[in-house]
């Protein structure tokens, strides 16, 4: 068991409509400015924090008590922390879990992750429902009304904003890792191995991790990796990934998806499905606060429902979509498409996560239907 005395120093937090919420300094000290955003997981602030997928976002946690197991080196989803700030209603002081590592407050000063406690989230997160997710900054070096709102006002705004090229990796590398902490390694592999290229857009760990799992050989690729030499790796399959900012901005994610239709199955997550669903000749649009969190509902056009782990906000316009092009998941919150499929050109897309960390592992079988993707379109090709 490990505990931190909480700290006493003032801090601000300020959205841009000028409204202030006060509290106490937590993590690291400074001054940070983004969009902030809500997402209502009860567990999994760490895999939170560590998603490229937040970078530029202020993160209010909607459960009350949080960092009472603390933080560990497995449960990262990437190489660093990405979140712009954290707000938090009451961090624990006392850490009790036999994976912690360290208490959340020393893991965000390590990280340099400025965040913010003793905040009414309740309130706070009715407001962002009620107004729209908006710049913010957070400060606690100079918790100043009139300091703090310059800094959330000169904040860029998410739309037309391209994050990915922030996120993505500098060189391509080969992912081999299995299993974690939790043990991913699934019971029986396919007959043959699948040569997988992943385009990072903010690529999660335990999306690679799933791939290699189903038995993939999986080779991660820059954003802005052409078609041309995605296909000189000759890949049975390519997966697009999550990622952060606009993606009508990642003009150059479109065109090389746009050239690799029909050419190799293709599976896409968050980012990814927004991406295919702007190769495919629709578009996409902000949403008014997102979807965030770990119990998020979607339907299957088959009916069934599965409750799925979502982080975006932004979405793809249903009714802009072509012929050919079908909504496979709708959110029963919104209706919004939650999931694309083009069976002509051997592509599919989800909107959520089902990978989750964190979250319900109800859609793991996603990944199944990409090997069976693989296998079909290999054999078609085989047979001429």
């Amino acid at each position: 068991m490990t505990s931190s005395i909480p700290s006493s120093e003032p801090t601000l937090l300020a959205l841009a409509d000028g409204t202030l919420w006060p509290g106490r300094a937590y993590g690291a000290r400074g001054d940070r400015a983004g969009e902030i955003v809500f997402n209502t997981s009860i567990t999994g602030y760490q895999e939170i924090l560590t998603d490229p997928s937040y970078h530029g976002q202020i993160v209010v946690l909607t459960q009350p008590h949080i960092g009472n197991y603390g933080a560990n080196r497995d449960d990262d989803e990437s190489a660093r922390a990405w979140a712009a700030g954290l707000v938090l209603r009451a961090a624990s002081p006392v850490v009790s879990n036999w994976r912690a590592a360290q208490t959340l407050d020393d893991y965000l000063a390590e990280r340099g992750i400025v965040a913010i406690t003793d905040v009414d989230t309740r309130a706070l997160t009715r407001h962002i429902r009620t107004y729209g997710a908006q710049n913010a900054a957070i400060s606690s070096v100079r918790p100043e009304a009139r300091h703090v709102l310059e800094i959330a006002r000169s904040a860029p705004d998410m739309n037309g904003l391209d994050l990915v090229q922030a996120v993505t990796c500098a060189r391509p590398y080969i992912f081999t890792e299995t299993a974690d902490a939790w043990g991913l390694e699934l019971p029986t592999r396919p007959e043959k191995r699948y040569r997988v290229v992943a385009y990072d857009y903010g690529i999660k760990r335990n999306i690679l991790r799933l791939l290699a799992a189903h038995g993939c050989e999986v080779t991660v690729v820059p954003a802005q990796t052409s078609a041309a030499e995605v296909l000189a790796l000759l890949p049975d399959g390519v997966f697009l990934s999550n990622g952060p900012g606009d993606p009508a901005a990642c003009t150059y994610a479109v065109t090389a998806v746009r050239d690799l239709l029909g050419k190799v199955p293709v599976f896409g997550i968050c980012l990814g499905h927004q991406i295919l669903g702007l190769a495919l000749g629709g578009s996409t649009y902000k949403l008014k606060f997102g979807h965030r969190g770990g119990n998020q509902p979607v339907q299957r056009s088959d009916g069934a429902v599965e409750i799925s782990s979502h982080n975006h906000g932004f979405a793809v316009d249903a009714h802009s979509l072509p012929p050919g092009v079908d909504v496979s998941h709708v959110n029963l919150n919104d209706r919004c498409c939650e999931g694309l499929s083009a069976p002509a050109l051997s592509a599919f897309s989800v909107q959520y996560h089902p990978e989750a960390a964190p979250g319900p592992h109800d859609a793991r079988y996603l990944f199944t239907e990409f090997i069976e993707q693989m296998r079909a379109f290999a054999a078609v090709k085989a047979a001429g």
